[in-house]
């Protein structure tokens, strides 16, 4: 069973920057297109960001497109999200989640994505 976990979360104040990582024990991320999501109080899950398999396509929502950037990192096993100029609206918990249909060359935050992860904390404030 694939099971990920987020770290790197944390408290930040506006306009800096944080750098998350989905990791998997035991199973390679490689087979699995990989997207990230967050979830702010009182508001829906929202899909973020996403990656493929070969790393060679992205997707990005447009809150956080020129802002956050997702890459794969295959030497140490992880999918990280790099989020630079972070804003207040970009606090919640940020979860990866793995899309076992890894065929298509192009990925979307709207698939089904099988394997989630706990979540990781973000907060931004001053």
């Amino acid at each position: 069973q694939l099971q990920l976990v987020e770290s790197g979360g944390g408290e930040v104040q506006p306009g800096e920057s944080l750098r998350l990582s989905c990791a998997a024990s035991g199973v390679t991320l490689d087979f699995y297109h990989i997207g990230w999501f967050r979830q702010a109080p009182g508001k829906e899950r929202e899909g973020i960001a996403c990656i493929v398999v070969s790393g060679r396509s992205t997707n990005y929502a447009d809150s956080v497109r020129g802002r956050f950037t997702v890459r794969r990192d295959n030497a140490k096993n992880t999918v990280n999200l790099q989020m630079n100029s972070l804003k207040p609206e970009d606090t919640g918990v940020y979860y990866c989640a793995a899309n076992w249909n890894a065929r298509s060359p192009i990925c979307s935050m709207q698939s089904h994505y099988n394997s989630w992860g706990q979540g990781t904390q973000v907060t931004v404030s001053s």
